[in-house]
């Protein structure tokens, strides 16, 4: 990977917890039973921001949230294209049927990887409905995926980068934006 050129800071980790809490509280709000809601990170980081919504979801509400964890490498149809990946291991204890699934994602991009996650959430249930939170939409749609709970719009260049960050896994919270 070559040297980055610019590094900007998005989201500081004030606006970031400002930004899961609006996230919680939109989802809260979208949603019609919340016992039946399960939230379904996807790897890597949607998995520790679904957690992180599950907990602001229980300051709320007092609510416990279930949370999954999903792998999507074998559904992908860009393999060829991104390189090859270690599988984490999905973990999904509970069945979908019936459930208001969101789908959480750090950022959505060409939409591929929303699109193998919906693939792969087939294998675990019959979900009443899915719907989809992404902390950053930075654009680019090659399919006709759309997040209906979305934390940061912003526009980037192709070439662009979005690095998520989140103290679970980089012992810090931010959101840059990285330009080569």
């Amino acid at each position: 990977m070559p040297t980055p050129s610019k590094i900007v800071e998005i989201l500081s980790a004030e606006d970031l917890r400002r930004t899961v809490t609006r996230l919680a509280s939109q989802i809260i709000e979208r949603t019609r039973d919340l016992s039946h809601l399960v939230l379904v990170g996807i790897y890597t980081r949607g998995v520790p921001l679904a957690e992180l919504l599950a907990r602001q979801i229980e300051i709320l509400e007092g609510i416990d949230t279930p949370v999954g964890a999903l792998d999507i490498t074998f559904y992908r149809d860009d393999l060829d294209q991104i390189g090859l990946r270690t599988p984490a291991k999905t973990n999904i204890p509970f069945d979908l049927t019936g459930k208001t699934v969101v789908l959480v994602d750090d950022v959505i991009f060409k939409g591929r990887t929303i699109r193998a996650a919906l693939n792969a959430v087939n294998e675990y249930g019959r979900p009443e409905v899915i719907r989809l939170a992404v902390l950053v939409d930075r654009g680019h749609r090659e399919l006709p995926i759309h997040p209906d709970f979305i934390g940061k719009q912003l526009p980037t260049a192709k070439e662009e980068v979005v690095k998520v960050y989140l103290q679970d896994w980089d012992s810090k919270d931010a959101v840059e934006l990285i330009g080569y």
